[in-house]
């Protein structure tokens, strides 16, 4: 049910609305086993503020704990077939494919973060995607508060979900996605160097080492 605004009205699926609350108020997780099985996929993104001489770091891969884009795009894939038990309401479920890109902004002077999640099955995949950037964030942060402490991880937020009873969601005023032929291929192990490659919002690919 659509929650109205404003409304205190308790309804079937929770109070004012709530799926995620029962008549009394009280949290639950949702019985799905009703639903549909349908194609479910979502997209999320965010970013990581920091200085020049910070992003520096990870162009140049010389951070003192290693290839900063690398390490964070397996623990956003690893997160993301974890959310079920971060997020205590969450169903585990089924990923059938999980990419996520980081790409330096040396405009912006910040790390942009993608995380795309592909399930089949009768919930998902909105919390799997946002769960994989924040911990990309995260981990990034980690990589590199050695350099800088002052680092925002900012702007996480959901851009596209398409599947499920609700159909498509797509956030007003971003950029779309690409298409699933010119993505990155989706995988649900260890990244590859295509979806964490070096290249910049605002200049050349960035140097660095390869291997």
């Amino acid at each position: 049910m659509t929650r109205r605004s404003g409304s205190r009205r308790r309804t079937r699926s929770g109070a004012r609305g709530l799926t995620h609350l029962d008549t009394r108020g009280r949290a639950r997780m949702v019985d799905v086993g009703d639903k549909p099985e349908t194609v479910r996929e979502a997209v999320a993104r965010g970013e990581v503020g920091m200085t020049p001489a910070a992003l520096r770091a990870v162009t140049s891969r010389s951070a003192r704990k290693g290839d900063a884009l690398a390490v964070a795009q397996v623990a956003a894939i690893a997160a993301a077939k974890r959310t079920w038990e971060l997020v205590p309401l969450c169903h585990a479920i089924p990923l059938t494919g999980v990419s996520v890109d980081l790409v330096p902004d040396v405009r912006r002077s910040c790390v942009q973060i993608e995380a795309r999640v592909r399930t089949v099955g009768r919930t998902g995949a909105e919390m799997e995607a946002l769960v994989a950037v924040a911990v990309a964030g995260l981990t990034v942060y980690d990589m590199l508060k050695a350099i800088e402490r002052g680092m925002v991880i900012r702007r996480i937020r959901l851009v596209r979900k398409t599947g499920g009873k609700s159909g498509t969601y797509t956030r007003a005023g971003e950029r779309p996605p690409a298409p699933l032929a010119d993505a990155m291929r989706m995988r649900a192990g260890p990244g590859r160097r295509a979806s964490t490659r070096l290249r910049t919002r605002a200049g050349a690919p960035a140097r660095g080492r390869r291997g």
